[in-house]
């Protein structure tokens, strides 16, 4: 049985267990084996609330509970026994039972946890996962001492970790995935000693250290994922004996991983991956620790036997899975790539192929194509042992029929990697439809099934909380496609799909959650320098050998031939070199090559990544001769020519004071320009104004809470709210990064008068890619911006041509004295 409900207001438990708590002190001495009457009849009355409907001959629910199904071999576990209690009638002589399982899982109840729970004082297991509840955790949860299980998988509930569960000293079981929490997790955790598994993940807000764990000697499942841990992994791991499944990755773990770690006879299971963990690796292992993610983290030194193809190999790809991915980053060849994610090739009716992706990943895997042209790697641990979404079920599509009959799956973190591209602008297309869960109409519990991730491209977050039964109109079965610009600058592409931990882990069934594709394509916006014609596989060598030699051989060799011809009457006619051109303009900088410049920033290493313009990326670098540098990298998509480039060069050089950045010098090889500057502490002009507190950041952050409305100065008491909408939207868009997503002017001025509709904004804009945000309630925020953008009440939401009687006077922020306001910054000069 699968139920819909609304629980009622947690004030009417109280008032009904106040009611009955005298009469059951009556009742109890003329029944016999009945159930504790404060248990009895508050459960009654909370089911009678959700109009329950059961089989008699299970459990009687409007009378008498510890009855049938409750107190004979019933399996608890049985899927008709829904909702189900296990009730010991043990006490006073037999005479008396009490509830003390308690399975509410599966359902479709909404609505608040009632605090009555806490007084069901002899519950041994509760499990209330798989609804879609709402509001924190009661506290009064505390109060079950007896508790061993605790499953609150997917439930919908939301706020901070009760610290009151620190009493539950008796737990053995707790599993709090898939939910909304908020940390940190209390340090009073550590009382619970009897822990043997604990299931903690996707906190925000607050982070914790793993401290709390260090006397939870009997744990043998541990996942701490996703939850803001920071610190070092402690020593004595060692002494964790019956530890089987640790999982601490996406979390912000530092310092050296113990060796001892490694050694562990019972662990299989290891995820450490997505942290800033540092050092080598132990040169043995435990022959039981099969599955190993250490993927982006900073491990250094050469990998040990057990790590190298040679051997069995529990880490495929380590040596590329790290922070700046060293890995198929040479010079361009390509500038398109589609994917047919989880299934063999396949044409779409327009002629696109889409490369098989069928390999056999593992929870945690890297593979990498033949051609080099493209890679991908998983991490977590699937009851889906193929990680591969298969229906039989046709969904209309305009590709292929069969298209979306299959898709790649993952439980936590899935990239594809573009390998190999030439620098540019880039139209990432994705590929979704949502087979596995039921349309959100039928209104069951299965349908209450939510995939729910994260889209990153480029580590830049494009969509959170991306849900493609939503994004379908909330319909399953249904084919969609969803577009993003994307700027190569390192001739590499990552394509993120990331489970944050919202939606459901649990349905269908145990474990089932993360991400799901089922195409990719790539294309260029540009056009490419590259022919784009991979190399040929195998099978294709052995067809039509002589032919295909002979055509590319001779399209080779006029090619060359002609390039070489024209390049060098063209050198001859002008008569001038790249060096010749700079003296030509008064100029002799020093000429620095490309391979110094990629020595000094570590190869482009994201970790120096300074910041990012219309024009390409600025590097942290450190010359031969111990000089700290910012390095200027011009991409190809910023269309700045060669001539432009000397130009900008000539008027640096030009221009002298101290107050400027010295122009050290230069790099011009084939395609790639350089600039190479004096490195300055103090970071960018807009830090150097505005120190989070960034106006740009802010602005965004307000319009993706649909807040855009407290932009408007709160003196401003009449004003046209469709006018005041449409030039917030023209000013998001005209801050874009990058200038193919600026509209032009004589579009903004048409979208500002109104005769064009304001395009829709979906990205956030790229110059907030180093800058992070916290909300606006915060006080530091609120001590640095002007009192007239921090105090605009938030619940005042003037309408068109408000009037002034209609205007909330605005609550003055508080204003720390010790830090200049944003006006006095800028009148100052500073």
């Amino acid at each position: 049985m699968r139920l819909k409900a609304t629980l009622p207001n947690p004030l009417v438990f109280s008032i009904f267990f106040c009611c009955f708590c005298f009469s059951s002190l009556i009742e109890r001495s003329e029944a016999q084996a009945t159930t504790d009457a404060a248990e009895a009849r508050a459960l009654n009355s909370i089911f009678q609330q959700w109009d329950l409907i059961a089989d008699p001959s299970l459990w009687n629910i409007s009378g008498e509970p510890c009855s049938g199904a409750a107190i004979n071999d019933t399996d608890f576990e049985d899927p008709i026994f829904n909702p189900a209690i296990k009730c010991d009638c043990d006490y006073d002589n037999g005479t008396t039972c009490h509830i003390t399982h308690l399975k509410l899982d599966q359902n479709y109840f909404v609505g608040p946890l009632p605090a009555f729970l806490g007084n069901i004082s002899k519950l041994q297991y509760l499990a209330f996962g798989s609804n879609d509840f709402s509001g924190p955790l009661p506290p009064e949860l505390g109060n079950l001492i007896k508790l061993e299980q605790l499953y609150i998988d997917s439930s919908g509930v939301s706020g901070e970790i009760p610290s009151t569960f620190a009493k539950l000293q008796n737990m053995q079981i707790l599993r709090l995935q898939g939910n909304s929490f908020e940390g940190p997790i209390p340090s009073s955790f550590s009382r619970l000693t009897s822990m043997t598994d604990l299931r903690i993940s996707e906190l925000s807000k607050v982070g914790s250290s793993l401290d709390f764990i260090k006397d939870m000697k009997n744990l043998r499942n541990l996942v701490l994922r996703n939850s803001m841990i920071s610190g070092s992994i402690p020593s004595d791991t060692g002494e964790y004996q019956k530890l089987q499944t640790l999982d601490l990755s996406f979390n912000k773990l530092t310092g050296l991983i113990p060796s001892s770690l490694f050694n562990l006879s019972s662990l299989s299971r290891l995820f450490l991956g997505n942290n800033s963990l540092s050092g080598t690796l132990p040169s043995q292992k435990s022959q039981t620790l099969l599955t190993i993610d250490l993927s982006y983290n900073e491990l250094s030194g050469s990998f040990p036997s057990w790590v190298t193809p040679n051997s069995q190999c529990v880490l495929p790809g380590l040596n590329c899975l790290q922070k700046n991915f060293p890995c198929n980053r040479d010079s361009p060849k390509y500038a398109n790539f589609s994917i047919k994610c989880g299934g063999q090739e396949m044409r779409s009716s327009e002629g696109v192929v889409f490369e098989a992706e069928n390999s056999t990943l593992g929870p945690a895997s890297y593979y990498v194509v033949d051609t080099n042209k493209w890679a991908v790697s998983n991490v977590g641990d699937s009851v889906n042992a193929d990680y591969v979404e298969t229906t039989l079920a046709k969904i209309d599509n305009n590709l292929n029929p069969e298209f979306f009959q299959t898709a790649r799956l993952s439980p936590g973190s899935l990239r594809y990697y573009g390998l190999g591209l030439a620098d540019g602008s880039y139209t990432v297309s994705l590929y979704f439809a949502e087979t596995r869960f039921d349309d959100i109409r039928s209104r069951t519990w299965e349908s209450f099934g939510r995939r729910v991730f994260d889209i990153y491209i480029q580590r830049n977050l494009e969509r959170e909380n991306f849900d493609i039964r939503n994004e379908a109109g909330g319909g399953s079965k249904i084919a969609i496609q969803r577009d993003f610009k994307a700027e190569v600058t390192e001739n590499y592409l990552e394509i993120h799909l990331f489970w944050a931990g919202k939606g459901t882990c649990c349905i269908p069934n145990q474990g089932y959650y993360g991400p799901s594709i089922s195409g990719i394509s790539v294309i260029s916006d540009f056009q490419p320098p590259v022919s784009d014609l991979p190399p040929p596989t195998a099978s294709r060598k052995k067809n039509k050998t002589g032919l295909i030699v002979g055509i590319l051989v001779s399209v080779g060799v006029v090619s060359f031939i002609s390039i070489f011809a024209v390049f060098y009457f063209r050198r001859e006619k002008l008569g001038i070199n790249e060096d010749e051109e700079l003296l030509a303009v008064g100029l002799r900088p020093n000429m620095f090559s490309y391979a110094e410049l990629r020595n000094a920033t570590e190869d482009f290493n994201p970790e120096n990544k300074l910041g990012e313009g219309g024009f390409g990326p600025v590097y942290k670098g450190i010359l031969l001769d111990g000089r700290v540098v910012a390095v200027k990298k011009l991409s190809v998509a910023s269309h700045q020519g060669k001539s432009q480039f000397i130009a900008e060069i000539a008027t640096i050089s030009a221009v002298q004071h101290r107050n400027l950045v010295k122009l050290y010098g230069c790099c011009i090889e084939g395609d790639k320009k350089l600039l190479v500057y004096e490195y300055l502490e103090n970071r960018s002009l807009d830090q150097a104004l505005f120190g989070k507190i960034y106006l740009l950041e802010w602005a965004w952050s307000l319009h993706e809470d649909n807040r855009s409305f407290e932009l408007v100065d709160p003196t401003l008491t009449i004003f046209d709210e469709s006018e005041a909408i449409r030039v917030i939207g023209v000013a998001l868009l005209c801050t874009q990064a990058s200038p193919m997503m600026r509209p032009p002017m004589s579009r903004v001025v048409a979208m500002l008068a109104g005769d064009v509709e304001v395009s829709t904004v979906t990205s956030r804009p790229g110059y907030l890619t180093d800058w992070q945000f916290n909300d606006i309630t915060s006080s530091s925020v609120k001590d640095c911006i002007p009192t007239s953008l921090a105090s605009r009440n938030t619940n005042s939401r003037v309408g068109r041509l408000t009037s002034p009687s209609m205007a909330v006077d605005p609550i003055p922020s508080p204003v720390n004295i010790t830090q200049p306001m944003l006006h006095e910054i800028i009148g100052d000069g500073r």
